[in-house]
């Protein structure tokens, strides 16, 4: 893997739905200049994954716990991931 860039799976619990977590998350990830996808999960919570520069990947997982003005984290669960998707942009799922 290229050891200049670093994939991670986040899944942030809390308020984080319906407080425009996603586009904040992804407004975050572009100006970052990340690529990856978040997306609101069936429990509840938002899962994202982001490549990029490790210093980069690290500023948006401190983002994270604290999320969008409304929003209320209460847990971020940081996993690094194996392989680099090679995705191209930053994209919101539903």
């Amino acid at each position: 893997m290229d050891k200049n860039k670093k994939r991670v799976a986040m899944r942030v619990h809390g308020k984080v739905q319906g407080v425009f977590f996603r586009a904040s998350t992804q407004e975050k990830a572009q100006e970052l200049g990340l690529t990856g996808f978040v997306q609101n999960e069936p429990d509840g919570t938002v899962y994202l994954e982001a490549e990029g520069n490790p210093e980069t990947v690290k500023e948006l997982e401190a983002w994270a716990h604290r999320g969008p003005e409304r929003a209320r984290v209460e847990k971020v669960e940081v996993q690094e991931l194996d392989s680099l998707s090679g995705s191209e942009k930053f994209e919101q799922r539903r």
